[in-house]
This record gives C-alpha cells, structure tokens and sequence, in this order.
C-alpha cells in the first residue's frame, strides 16, 4: 500500500505479464539506467527500489518483478496483495503475450487493491516491422479497463522512465482522514429502541 510521511510516499509496485515480454528489462533500464541484450528469465521474483520526485512528493517505489513463466503464476498474489500499482507488460510483437495480460488485468480487478494504480504497458516498441498489436487496439483496451497506456523499449529507454513517473502522480495522497475508517457516529438511535440517556 501507499504509506505518506512528509512529502514521502513509500509505493509497493508489481510487474506483471507473460514469460519474455521484457519485464526485468524495464525494471533493470529504470533503476539501473541499463540494458542486458540477453536477460535470464526471472525466477520467483526480484526486489529493487528505485525513489523519484513526482509533483509536490518523493516516492520511493518498492518493486517486485515477477516471473512469467505458468509454474510461478500461484506466487502472484503475494506480490500484487497491497500493491499500490501495477504494471501489465506485453510484447507489441506477440499477440499471446497480449491475451496474457489481459488475464492479469482481471486477475486484478477481482483480487487486488481496488485503489491500485494499473499501467499497461506494450513493451518492445523497437520492433515495429515485427508488430502484431496495435497501439490502438491497447489504447482502447486499457481505457475500456481503466489503466493508462504506454509503449516502451527497454532497450532504446522509450517512456521507460516516463510509465514510473505516471504512476507515481496518479498514485493517492493520503489525506487525513476526518473520521477513521469503520466509525460511523450516527447521532440518531436506530428504529424500535428507545434513546436512553446515560451518563449525562
């Protein structure tokens, strides 16, 4: 979850999608600003923090990039349980991969955070002669979903930094609350009970 200090805003993000669809790619080129021609497929998941100022805070963004493969799908849950956001990667040249983060999305939608802040991202945008999904075909998708929507290259750093810098900005800043969450003070009492003064 989404935890504010001053000015802080500490933010658990997970990646999610299909096996090869350039997940650590992402991570790897936004933390460490690099790019692995041939990266090892994630097992479990990777931990990295990355902190960056968005508007009027500095969130520092704790992220979990999980494995693609089917055998590690049953481990999901505990990275997106009391995620803040979400990033749903596809690769623009595979179809299936597209077909599989939709399945996260409504993974999501029925068990995640229902505040959570969910990106899409169509990855490999390097690869245009290669495309078989459109950008529009996404871009409608993900607003019919309500995620926002950005190709990227991890490897030429294409909106990379940019799909962070989003979350981070749409991501909600914790007002205090007025009354605590649960306490409802209803100042009437309740139908066919007599209000007795107590205490007075």
């Amino acid at each position: 979850m989404a935890t504010i200090g001053h000015n802080n805003l500490n933010a658990k993000l997970v990646l999610l999608g299909d096996m090869g669809a350039g997940k650590s790619s992402l991570v790897l080129r936004f933390v460490k600003g690099q790019f692995l021609e041939f990266q090892e497929s994630t097992i479990g998941a990777a931990f990295f923090s990355q902190t960056l100022a968005a508007n009027d805070v500095t969130v520092k963004f704790e992220i979990w990039d999980t494995a693609g493969q089917e055998r590690y799908h049953s481990l999901a849950p505990m990275y997106y349980r009391g995620a803040a956001a979400a990033i749903i990667v596809y690769d623009i040249t595979s179809t299936d991969s597209f077909g599989r983060a939709k399945k996260w999305v409504q993974e999501l939608q029925k068990q995640g955070n229902p505040n959570m802040v969910m990106a899409l991202a169509g990855n490999k945008a390097d690869l245009e002669d290669r495309r078989k999904v459109t950008a529009e075909e996404a871009r409608v998708y993900a607003e019919e979903n309500g995620l926002f929507f950005m190709e990227t290259s991890a490897k030429t750093a294409l909106n990379v930094n940019d799909i962070f810098h989003e979350i981070a900005k749409k991501l909600p800043r914790a007002q205090p609350a007025q009354n605590p969450a649960g306490m409802v003070l209803v100042d009437r009492p309740a139908e066919g009970s007599r209000a007795t003064s107590c205490c007075s």
